[in-house]
């Protein structure tokens, strides 16, 4: 019987500021501080995890999202001490849901019934 601390994860685990429960860094969004399109302070997505400083992780669902707002973890998580715009992640966020739900309703049958 494998205990879950014997299984290696694929790839590193990081902490959801949100909900605060670990999973693998592909599993969530990346945001780092940043400016928004009028040049003000903001936060920023990172999909590709590849912008340079320090970066805060969060599912990129709306609930964790909310979550992290309301607890201000972002300025903590990322030690800035100016507040940060979210307008860029919620952009995101939608944009992700929208594709998402997309892909569902366009998804050819595939003849597999649900029980």
């Amino acid at each position: 019987m494998a205990i879950t601390s014997d299984i290696s994860a694929p790839g590193p685990v990081r902490t959801c500021v949100g909900c605060r429960s670990r999973a693998t860094a592909s599993e969530l969004l990346r945001v780092v501080a940043g400016s928004d399109s009028e040049g003000r302070p903001a936060l920023v997505p990172d999909p590709g995890r590849r912008a340079p400083g320090r970066g805060a992780h969060v599912h990129p669902t709306q609930e964790c999202w909310e979550l992290a707002v309301r607890r201000r973890a972002f300025s903590r998580a990322l030690r800035s001490g100016v507040t940060l715009a979210g307008a860029p992640v919620e952009e995101h966020l939608r944009s992700i849901q929208h594709d998402q739900s997309e892909s569902q309703q366009h998804r050819p049958e595939t003849g597999a019934r649900s029980s």
